[in-house]
């Protein structure tokens, strides 16, 4: 991943796909679907964040594996920055479904406890509550490496269980969300395939947008631990990222 921070060719394609998604998806026709009409426009926004929070928290427990393996602190600081901006996705997510939920539900964020009500909604909140608790354990241990460690565990832990309580809990219980609580999902709806088109160059273009910025992160932390004389790798990589 360090070797392609450099590159240019996916900033690119995250723009390209970003701008695709946003005109497109807005000037595209979409199904006449019941109750969600054009709301359904919200599918490239709102399930968008939620595709690319879970891909960016992928790749924060891979590094927090690589780090309990090789100890090399580089593994930490990619975990802990993409997590960070997963985190911000997920918010996005919240919002946008708040939203949603207003034109297809009849309820908005002035109702949070009914939502709440919701095992899928209730569940994405427990999750990303599990990750804040991830931050604020990492900020309250001071030593680099046993904080490296503690939440390198914390990661794998956290993982399982938002996957659990947003994918499986649904599925098992009852929730207003397609695909789950018995309830159609949006492959049933989609027979034309008019909403894949801009739906998935949407997620690809927002977990780019998600790297992108943790790859600024992660060179600053990267400038901050070469001031502070912190090793986490070799000097050369370390030179060549943080310019």
């Amino acid at each position: 991943m360090l070797k392609q921070l450099h590159k240019k060719w996916w900033k690119i394609t995250c723009v390209v796909l970003l701008f695709y998604s946003f005109i497109y998806g807005m000037l595209i026709k979409v199904p006449a679907l019941e109750v969600l009409n054009e709301s359904i426009r919200n599918l490239f926004f709102h399930v968008s964040c939620w595709f690319a929070m879970i891909l960016l928290l992928l790749i924060s427990l891979i590094y927090s594996v690589k780090y309990l393996r090789s100890n090399k602190m580089i593994d930490d600081v990619i975990a802990s920055e993409t997590a960070r901006i997963a985190v911000v996705f997920g918010i996005l997510g919240f919002l946008t479904g708040m939203l949603w939920g207003q034109f297809t539900w009849g309820q908005y964020s002035n109702s949070f406890a009914w939502l709440l009500q919701d095992s899928k909604i209730l569940g994405a909140f427990i999750g990303l509550l599990i990750y804040f608790g991830y931050f604020i354990l990492r900020g309250s241990i001071d030593d680099e490496e046993k904080r490296a460690r503690v939440a390198g565990v914390f990661s794998i832990f956290a993982f399982v269980l938002l996957n659990v309580f947003i994918i499986v809990i649904p599925r098992l219980t009852d929730s207003l969300h397609p695909n789950n609580g018995g309830n159609s999902g949006f492959v049933t709806y989609d027979l034309d395939n008019t909403l894949r088109r801009v739906f998935y160059p949407a997620v690809f273009g927002y977990f780019l947008l998600g790297i992108w910025i943790a790859s600024l992160l992660i060179r600053l932390k990267i400038i901050h631990y070469k001031i502070h004389k912190i090793h986490i790798h070799d000097e050369t990589t370390l030179d060549s990222i943080a310019k």
